[in-house]
């Protein structure tokens, strides 16, 4: 009777600390979810409520006027999402192919030179050419300025912290002894990676694919350094030039002291904002899709029990 009693107990017990521990993680979502909430509420917040009262997660006074600035241009800004999407899609399959093919022969204990090569790319995660080679490099030598390429190939040159992340998954995650049975059976080293070894690392690639992608998405460093025509303008290029005319034309206007009502009515704080929303919201909408990926990916080398 009073081992039952016990029992009853602890499950009872247990039973509380599930739903406290549900209580907690929803309450953590949600404010994990205000700061985006606020960002939009700020966006459709009129510029001169914003200015006397503050930022609030309820706008007193809801307008659109941000958003109806920024698609008055709509072509560009669609222009601009197409040219991002593409660069985003090509530069995260090329990179993750490579990486991928660079870190599965570091993983293979027999590979010749392996830890020379491993050096190398350990050695760029310490030190790089500098902004000045680095521009010469690509305009002069490889002239990919105002190509789409000035957009995928700095970025693609592979991240040595990626390549680490999946040697160490290729290394622990990988049994040696389904490669070897492979060989036995006259299997070769392509056949291995694409068949086998590929298959089984679903989380390290599409944790390591996560990263690609928002680096891509995210990346206005390079349009700003290699892109000077508007035809090739990234998502993230575009809004920060529009951003930099509202700021020129509001200054211009009060060093001149004219009256120019166009500049005086953009809404330049709230614009911000918009900015923002435009650029997270297509990212929101993936993370979904690589999330169960993220989560085992950043189990890779932990204990297993």
């Amino acid at each position: 009777m009073h081992y039952f009693r016990k029992g009853g107990l602890s499950v009872q017990s247990s039973k509380w600390s599930q739903i406290i521990l549900n209580v907690i993680m929803i309450i953590f979502s949600l404010m994990c979810l205000l700061p985006f909430w606020l960002l939009f509420s700020a966006s459709i917040t009129d510029d001169m409520e914003i200015i006397k009262n503050g930022y609030s997660f309820l706008p007193k006074e809801i307008t659109f006027s941000a958003y109806s600035y920024i698609f008055s241009g709509s072509l560009d800004i669609m222009h601009s999402y197409g040219v991002t999407f593409l660069v985003t899609i090509i530069g995260t399959v090329t990179g993750l192919t490579l990486s991928a093919m660079l870190a599965y022969p570091l993983s293979r204990a027999e590979m010749p030179f392996k830890n020379g090569l491993a050096f190398f790319v350990f050695f760029t995660m310490l030190f790089n050419g500098g902004l000045v080679p680095t521009y010469l490099l690509y305009t002069q030598v490889f002239h990919i300025k105002n190509t789409i390429w000035a957009l995928i190939i700095p970025s693609l040159l592979m991240n040595a912290f990626y390549i680490i992340l999946m040697r160490t998954f290729f290394a622990t995650s990988i049994p040696k002894a389904l490669i070897e049975s492979a060989q036995i059976d006259g299997a070769k080293e392509w056949r291995i990676f694409f068949r086998i070894v590929l298959p089984l690392s679903t989380p390290v690639l599409g944790t390591v694919g996560l990263f690609y992608t928002l680096t891509y998405w995210n990346d206005w460093n390079n349009g700003l350094i290699y892109i000077t025509e508007s035809r090739l303008y990234s998502l993230q290029n575009l809004l920060y030039r529009i951003l930099q005319d509202i700021q020129f034309l509001q200054t211009s206007t009060q060093i001149n002291g004219k009256g120019d009502e166009l500049a005086a009515n953009i809404p330049l704080a709230s614009m911000r904002m918009a900015i923002a929303c435009i650029g997270v919201v297509p990212l929101l909408a993936v993370f979904p899709f690589f999330q169960r990926f993220f989560v085992k990916g950043l189990t890779i080398g932990s204990v297993k029990g």
